[in-house]
């Protein structure tokens, strides 16, 4: 019977360390939206905050159960919107 404890232990660690990834990417790409609107808008804006989350994601990446995400930058925020720009008057 502790072979199945093991198990289960381990299968519901894993399955919380999924839940919080998905949770952590679901904040990430709410603040690349925010990003990418503030910046399509002329605002100032900021990648401090996808920075933050991006870290907690990598550090949980490392065990080996989810994927890592890579830190952005504001130029890669200025090239995607410019892009999107291009795109539009394409249209």
């Amino acid at each position: 019977m502790s072979v199945h404890k093991a198990i289960t232990k381990h299968s519901n660690k894993q399955n919380a360390i999924a839940k919080e990834f998905l949770k952590l990417d679901q904040q990430r790409e709410y603040y690349i939206e925010e990003a990418v609107g503030r910046c399509l808008k002329g605002e100032t804006f900021s990648t401090d905050k996808i920075n933050e989350i991006t870290k907690r994601i990598n550090d949980e990446a490392r065990l080996g159960i989810v994927p890592e995400r890579k830190y952005v930058t504001l130029d890669m925020v200025k090239e995607y919107c410019a892009q999107l720009a291009a795109d539009k008057k394409s249209d």
